[in-house]
């Protein structure tokens, strides 16, 4: 039996050039960076010892809620990204597997997981990298059970029987 691939993980579909935030970044900020971008979420980092340790993360959702608020129950002191982050987000390991993070997206109908390693901030796995990955993984696995499906071509197993050695040219043959 043919085996599929083995389960991809969230280190294999990562994006590792992740753009972040930081704590002191004003909310007008926040949301300018996520507009201008395209992004509809990101992770805050604070440089420690030259790495991106992961203290929170912001969504649209959250600037949304911080800035109708302000907007509408007036002027409140400037909130920063450090006062608006969710502080203990969800994350992932490098080493977790495919559909651990099939489970998490889906149960939690989150769009972006850091992945983070003692604290650093590596990378970020989407929801769609994911769906991408399930996806070809699910190809995968189709095309080898169709090949295990496959009735046993006899010709190529008699034709294995024979040995077709080189003729020898010796004298007097």
């Amino acid at each position: 039996m043919t085996q599929p691939k083995a389960t991809p993980l969230a280190r294999d579909y990562m994006n590792r050039h992740v753009q972040a935030l930081t704590p002191e970044m004003t909310l007008e900020e926040v949301v300018s960076f996520l507009l201008g971008r395209g992004l509809s979420s990101a992770p805050v980092v604070d440089q420690r010892d030259g790495q991106r340790m992961l203290v929170g993360f912001i969504s649209e959702h959250d600037c949304l809620d911080h800035l109708s608020n302000e907007i509408f129950y007036g002027a409140s002191p400037r909130q920063t990204a450090g006062t608006i982050m969710r502080r203990h987000p969800m994350c992932v390991a490098p080493e977790t597997e495919l559909f651990t993070l099939a489970s998490i997206f889906v149960a939690h109908g989150m769009r972006h997981l850091p992945v983070v390693q003692a604290g650093e901030l590596l990378g970020v796995v989407s929801r769609r990298d994911i769906l991408a990955a399930m996806e070809a993984y699910y190809r995968d696995l189709l095309q080898v059970q169709e090949h295990d499906r496959r009735p046993l071509d006899l010709r190529e197993i008699i034709n294995q029987r024979f040995v077709v050695a080189p003729r020898s040219h010796e004298p007097g043959q």
